[in-house]
């Protein structure tokens, strides 16, 4: 956890850059006091980080249960939803004792590659109109993953009607911004300068570029509403007092149970997508136990919901930018939840100096890199039945929502799958080992990415300095999935446990070149 302890400290300052406006925003969304969504970040952070055994996947309050956490306020007040909260934490941890968690190893890649870049999609179009100055209503909608609301009108109409309400000043700290983020991508000494992130300059020189404009008393100054909003407490016993505790005369409410019920099952479903999606972007390629991330959700989810905060899922955004950022291990997300608690401490009023724009322009090249072209070119390669699937989902998450849309993704893959699985049946053969012995595995006829789970756990419990033989001799179809699973494994898993691989009676076509191994026909 500590090898990398200053890249990871780094990282966190960029993702807690990140989340400070998100706690903030999705709690008002969700019609929450800010400083609830203060309270789960910074358990998000440093509780489900550290109980967590992923290396790269950062936890926080979710754009995803707006809807459900509002409606739930609404109906039950805030210190009764609280303890909706908390069983929703205690049904998420029995969840992970009955080992629920393996549901994630069956979504395929297509699925997931479609999640991810239809995320990048919606982060763009939202993030747009507040790079030029619309700031709608409140900080919610300004980092709302939900893709429109019944008042828009169509994917472009916010987008458009926003330019009604340009700022000038805005805009060129959008741009400055980009710029700088733009050039610590494809320069390469800047590239090379982990320790002094793009987003963190970016930061800087905004709240510089802004306090010129005060100064000289220019009309291009970015007025406080457009700055990040931070709850100021003006001493240690009023910054105690935002912490409450819930309604426990609230257990004979059928509502509270539902409500709990809801939140368990949405945000564990959430989680494990971002688990799954998480792992595929790691450049480590290192796998994360599904079970021990309900158990760290369902405790952070408790302990949130007992001293006044919001729900919290595993969450993408954040995710992804503790990857671009360099995080190399769980480190980063604890660092960002002690960065979260320090601030909203130590410097409340200097944070909120910060523009927004610098942080929309952090989110949209973050969505930049999740929807790149690249993504649809490598999915178009994979063939028809990674690309359908892909495009579906994409096109399903912006079109109606996350879970909706990666439903009918699933349900796509599935008829392809089907499809090829009529005929053969799956056959998987594990022998017996201990370290040091040779394993042979034997694929079956057909190998689909319901398959994937099996082999999956049966790779990552082979002991350390064996001999591996991976046999294909019987095999008529590999698929994608699989491939991509074995491959990781040869060249990671593999290695990090000094296993020795054979790959023998494998097609041409299922021939892995960029793979360290050797194959034996």
């Amino acid at each position: 956890m500590f090898s990398s302890i200053k890249t990871d400290a780094l990282a966190g300052l960029v993702v807690f850059l990140v989340a400070l406006p998100l706690c903030l925003g999705i709690a008002v969304a969700s019609g929450a006091p800010p400083f609830a969504g203060i309270i789960t970040g910074v358990i998000g952070g440093i509780v489900v980080g550290f109980l967590s055994n992923s290396n790269v996947s950062v936890s926080g309050p979710a754009a995803g249960l707006i809807a459900i956490v509002l409606a739930a306020v609404t109906n039950l007040g805030y210190e009764t939803f609280l303890l909706s909260v908390v069983l929703a934490g205690t049904f998420q941890l029995i969840l992970g004792f009955a080992k629920a968690g393996t549901i994630s190893s069956y979504f395929p890649s297509g699925v997931i590659e479609g999640m991810l870049t239809a995320i990048g999609i919606i982060i763009i179009k939202k993030e747009l109109p507040h790079a030029i100055g619309y700031d709608k209503e409140h900080e919610g909608d300004f980092y709302s993953y939900e893709l429109i609301d019944k008042a828009d009108q169509g994917f472009f109409g916010e987008l458009i009607h926003s330019f009604n309400y340009a700022h000038m000043g805005i805009i060129l700290v959008t741009l400055i911004s980009l710029v700088i983020l733009i050039a610590f991508n494809k320069i390469a000494f800047l590239k090379k300068m982990k320790t002094i992130p793009g987003a963190l300059i970016v930061v800087l020189v905004g709240v510089l570029i802004n306090e010129i404009f005060r100064v000289t008393h220019s009309s291009l100054l970015i007025s406080d509403e457009h700055l990040v909003k931070l709850p100021m407490a003006s001493s240690f016993s009023e910054f105690v007092g935002q912490f409450r505790i819930p309604n426990f005369s609230g257990f004979s409410n059928p509502t509270v149970w539902v409500t709990a019920a809801t939140i368990a099952a949405v945000a564990s479903i959430e989680t494990l997508l971002c688990i799954e999606a998480g792992d595929k972007m790691d450049p480590l390629k290192r796998y994360s136990s599904a079970n021990t991330e309900l158990k760290a959700q369902g405790i952070g989810n408790i302990l949130a919901g007992l001293i006044w905060g919001i729900p919290m899922t595993s969450v993408i955004v954040r995710t992804s930018a503790n990857i671009n950022a360099g995080g190399k291990t769980k480190l980063s997300a604890v660092a960002h939840g002690l960065f979260l608690l320090l601030a909203v401490v130590l410097i409340p009023g200097l944070l909120n100096k910060i523009p927004m724009a610098c942080l929309a322009a952090i989110l949209i090249m973050i969505g930049l890199k999740l929807a790149s072209p690249k993504v649809f070119m490598h999915m178009w390669q994979a063939g028809k039945f990674q690309f359908i699937p892909f495009i579906v989902t994409v096109v399903a998450v912006v079109g109606i929502d996350l879970l909706k849309g990666v439903g009918i993704g699933l349900l796509v893959s599935i008829f392809y799958i089907l499809r090829g699985n009529m005929k053969l049946a799956y056959f998987f053969k594990k022998k017996e080992h201990e370290t040091g012995e040779t394993i042979h595995i034997d694929l079956a006829q057909e190998v689909s990415f319901l398959n994937k789970a099996a082999i999956k756990q049966t790779l990552s419990h082979l002991p350390r300095n064996c001999k591996v033989i991976i046999n294909a001799q019987n095999t008529v179809y590999i698929d994608y999935d699989v491939l991509e699973l074995i491959r990781d494994f040869v060249n990671f898993g593999a290695k990090d446990k000094n296993i020795e691989v054979q790959l023998t009676n494998f097609k041409e076509a299922y021939k892995m070149e960029d793979a360290h191994h050797v194959y034996s026909d």
